[in-house]
């Protein structure tokens, strides 16, 4: 504790150093995030006003809508405020904070994503069975799993991090506080602990990556095997969410999965990261709506009301479950 104690802040190195390329960069990521907020919290608005959105497709929806604006919000501000100082500190607190609250909503997010794809299995596959297999404890119970687990393996990560003594350097060249970087500032000799933060982190990502190109190639087979209507429009869907997947995983992957200790930091892995908080967020609104009917119609219906039916969705409304409409359920809902 007196060795760590001397480090009290660390610097931040960020993306550049040039000045001109910096305002640039602010303006840039600014415009993203504000993007990632608006795009998101319009989804979640979206479903919590409208009736005909009450499917657990929906609901899961919703969570990613909320998992990934948090996500960002870890990082992305102080990445932003950074740019327009000379300075870029941060307390030692502050970054192990950091830390974990980033492998928890990077983490759930992952998890989120294999369950929106069995989601999309039991839809396709078991379409008159599926509100009877996804009901809502069932995706209630989901949600807790994904939960559950990301905070132990997120408070495994922070605690490998935090019982290494820091006394000195403490300049980290990248835009985030991350477990890898601080093991490089660490005085003690951290080839173990770094054996078992890759067998830890780098492991889920390449296992949960395998798990969801497995479970979207069962979804295309099933596409094919049943020859559903419209499985035209479906296959661009599950498509479009294996672009998602490739863009999230293959960052964490790289970064992860790796022999860091063994490998400078460089600029490919601060894009990687830079990648993964900022521009991911801001890209899964836009996938997961853009081909979905529904959503746009119900986004259309709610643009056509007065303002203050979208307050009351936001705050007189849970997340819609099961309501009438949900006896009209259907495959198209996926396309």
């Amino acid at each position: 504790m007196e060795n760590r104690n001397n480090v009290t802040e660390l610097v931040l190195l960020g993306l550049t150093q040039n000045p001109e390329m910096q305002k640039i960069l602010f303006v840039l990521f600014l415009l993203i995030y504000i993007a990632t907020i608006l795009g998101n919290l319009l989804i979640m608005v979206t479903i919590a006003a409208s009736r005909s959105l009450g499917s657990p497709m929906y609901f899961f929806l919703a969570y990613l809508s909320f998992t990934d604006p948090v996500y960002s919000t870890t990082i992305a501000p102080k990445m932003i405020t950074d740019l327009l100082h000379e300075e870029k500190t941060i307390s030692f607190q502050s970054c192990m904070t950091q830390v974990f609250i980033d492998h928890l909503f990077a983490g759930a997010e992952g998890i989120l994503l294999v369950v929106m794809a069995y989601d999309q299995y039991v839809s396709i596959s078991k379409p008159l069975h599926y509100l009877i297999i996804m009901k809502q404890t069932v995706c209630v119970l989901m949600l807790l799993v994904v939960w559950t687990g990301d905070v132990l393996h997120s408070l495994v990560q922070l605690l490998y991090i935090y019982q290494l003594p820091f006394c000195g350097p403490n300049v980290i060249d990248n835009i985030v506080c991350d477990m890898y970087p601080l093991l490089k500032l660490a005085c003690a000799d951290t080839h173990l602990i770094g054996f078992f933060m890759t067998a830890n982190g780098g492991a889920i990502c390449t296992v949960v990556f395998f798990i969801l190109l497995v479970s979207y190639g069962v979804i295309l087979q099933s596409l094919k095997t049943h020859g559903l209507e419209g499985n035209h429009k479906a296959f661009y869907t599950c498509a479009s969410r294996m672009m998602v997947v490739i863009l999230f995983f293959v960052p964490c992957i790289f970064v992860y999965a790796r022999p860091i200790l063994t490998l400078p930091i460089d600029k490919l892995e601060k894009a990687m990261a830079t990648h993964s908080s900022i521009i991911t967020p801001m890209l899964n609104p836009l996938t997961y709506t853009l081909r979905n009917a529904e959503i746009k119609n119900a986004m259309r219906k709610l643009w056509s009301k007065n303002v203050t039916l979208v307050g009351r969705g936001c705050v007189g409304h849970d997340i819609p479950f099961y309501r009438e409409s949900m006896n009209t359920f259907n495959i198209s809902d996926y396309n």
